[in-house]
């Protein structure tokens, strides 16, 4: 979910204003690509974006044609990034040796109305719990389906949206509930009649959450840091003349804590990572007992390898036995060198992300997987049916399109 608050900021702005918005998402990568499944863009009226659906190769074409793309109502445009003549005519080639391509939703949403979708999204945000949205992006089932419905559900179980087939509509909402509880995202595809849908049922995760106990001069960079990753981003210190808001403008909270009192932020570190760096042995010993024994996502503690089984053992006698060992990074951060505040931040980020994502944070150069996962077509969807490896058995999107095109004449796609 990096960057959505600014894109989130954009669309209320030029809500506001009164001005439209198109929204471009990307719903589908074949092959190679920058951005995953659910990579969103902004593009207003004058021209000017937020966010990015690429590193930075497919921007300005989308930015550029847009609105043209949209002036009927939502349209799937594909990209792709092999080399110039490697796909067919359908596809927009960048030739850039990429040998990917990527399938891009471009919906326009108007000022003067309520949207589903940005309504979502804002939920998302505001109550930092997950949701799970379907999106058609590909049908020539007219009468039924047009590419860009959707149904949405939030963790609350509200569900909005609505697909006029009942019985899809159905196993969506199965669907939608499996999302949330595996957590990622999948492009599904529907057998509706003779026909086949595809959906595009996406996971949209809440902010990552970064808790960091001290407000040491080193945790100015890696509040900084944190932020340009779109975390949210709280400090808090025993120290009053440390956890000073003015010393970072960037956190989302600032807090002086009492470790005289009962912890008090077990909602705060519930599900996030955490880094404890307070420098003072007292304060390092407190935060990191209590944060062990409120499942944090990920912690970290700061210092020699000594001094934190110091503290472990101290723990132990207080305690006995001690929760969540198995998240505890110490020495915390990666090995990269270094010896300045900004080094010890991107180690220690770098680190977070890894093994948030499953990775060990070890060189790519040594990775004979490839970077990203093959995401799989779901065949039925996700509560019954087969999984294919799109990139050995079901049919590319793009080609299911082209198939769709020649043997019917009333194809719901706009180009």
């Amino acid at each position: 979910m990096s960057g959505l608050n600014e894109l989130l900021r954009a669309v209320l702005s030029e809500r506001e204003a009164g001005r439209d918005v198109v929204l471009a998402t990307v719903v589908r990568v074949e092959g190679s690509a920058y951005r995953r499944p659910g990579a969103r863009m902004l593009v207003t009226r004058f021209g000017r974006s937020e966010g990015a659906i690429s590193g930075g190769c497919l921007e300005a074409d989308v930015a550029k044609k847009a609105w043209w793309l949209t002036e009927s109502g939502p349209a799937l445009r594909s990209y792709s990034t092999a080399d110039e003549g490697e796909d067919g005519d359908e596809t927009l080639s960048f030739g850039l040796g990429c040998n990917g391509v990527v399938h891009v939703l471009f919906e326009r949403i108007p000022a003067g109305q309520s949207s589903e979708l940005i309504d979502t999204l804002l939920k998302v945000r505001d109550s930092q719990r997950p949701a799970a949205i379907a999106t058609v992006v590909a049908t020539h089932v007219a009468r039924q389906f047009a590419v860009g419905n959707r149904l949405l559900l939030t963790s609350d179980g509200a569900l909005t949206g609505e697909l006029l087939d009942t019985a899809l509509a159905d196993q969506l909402k199965l669907d939608l509930q499996s999302t949330l509880a595996c957590g990622k995202s999948t492009l599904c595809r529907y057998l509706v009649g003779r026909h086949h849908v595809e959906v595009f049922v996406e996971f949209v995760p809440p902010l990552r959450r970064l808790v960091v106990f001290g407000a040491g001069h080193d945790v100015q960079p890696l509040v900084h840091m944190a932020k340009l990753l779109g975390w949210h981003v709280s400090v808090v210190d025993g120290r009053a003349h440390f956890a000073r808001p003015g010393r970072f403008p960037a956190a989302d909270r600032v807090l002086v804590g009492d470790i005289g009192q009962a912890f008090a932020y077990g909602d705060l570190v519930r599900g996030a990572a955490v880094a404890v760096m307070t420098h003072s042995l007292a304060q390092d010993a407190y935060w990191l007992e209590a944060v062990l024994q409120n499942e944090p996502c990920y912690v970290g503690q700061l210092g020699p390898r000594e001094r934190t089984e110091r503290l472990l053992a101290g723990i132990r006698e207080r305690r006995g036995e001690i929760p969540g060992l198995e998240l505890l990074h110490y020495p915390i951060g990666l090995d990269l060198g270094g010896d300045t505040s900004e080094s010890v931040a991107i180690a220690v980020l770098a680190e977070i992300q890894a093994a948030l994502n499953g990775r060990s944070g070890g060189s790519l150069r040594h990775r004979s997987a490839k970077i990203h996962s093959i995401e799989p077509i779901m065949v039925g969807g996700l509560g019954k049916g087969a999984v294919d490896d799109f990139a050995h058995q079901a049919k590319p999107l793009q080609a299911i399109l082209r198939s769709d095109i020649r043997n019917s004449g009333d194809v719901l796609l706009s180009k």
